[in-house]
């Protein structure tokens, strides 16, 4: 009996600390809609910013518990990033039955959002599904798990390139106020030495 007690304590024990210690978390949301349940999110998270990803979504008819094959001709799928305009992603077929996947590199931390239209049997699908803490997880930057040597990502080297297309900007208009200037000199010259 007392082997059998310090057996069940200590399960219990290693279940509670992995349970405990553990931050990774179920990253998806589920909802139903009509008959069938959705299942959103990103396929591979953590989400990082730069990396090659996926919508994950997956289809079960909520009366037969069954998944529900061929939805890639009737569902559409976009992704937007925050406030910025969304893009179609072609979804496909995954692996297993009744899940699809659509591809995307996101190239901004923060969060997005995944819009499903179309139709499932007879029902009409119009759903939102945005990341945040009680859903799927937020875009989030590699920084800190780039070693040795930190890449900069698509935002950082935009920004980059906005900053260094504003000075050559700047330089272009204060060298063609320069150029006027100097016409304008050299046409006053003109203009006083011919005057006898």
């Amino acid at each position: 009996m007392y082997r059998l007690l310090s057996a069940a304590t200590t399960v219990a024990i290693v279940v509670a600390s992995l349970v405990l210690t553990s931050d990774t978390a179920y990253g998806h949301e589920r909802r139903d809609v009509g008959s069938y349940q959705l299942d959103v999110g990103w396929e591979n998270e953590p989400a990082y910013v730069g990396q090659l990803n996926y919508l994950h979504l997956e289809v079960v008819d909520s009366r037969t518990k069954q998944p529900v094959a061929g939805l890639e001709k009737t569902l559409a799928a976009e992704v937007a990033a925050g406030g910025l305009a969304s893009v179609k992603l072609e979804i496909a077929p995954a692996a297993d039955a009744g899940v699809y996947n659509g591809p995307v590199i996101p190239t901004v931390t923060g969060t997005y959002t995944f819009h499903i239209t179309g139709k499932i049997g007879t029902q009409t699908i119009d759903e939102k599904f945005t990341s945040g803490p009680n859903t799927f997880v937020d875009i989030t930057d590699v920084g800190g798990l780039q070693y040795p040597t930190k890449v900069p990502v698509a935002a950082d080297l935009a920004r980059k390139l906005d900053a260094i297309s504003s000075a050559a900007d700047q330089t272009r208009i204060i060298a063609l106020g320069a150029l006027v200037v100097a016409l304008a000199g050299i046409g006053a010259g003109v203009f006083f030495r011919r005057r006898p």
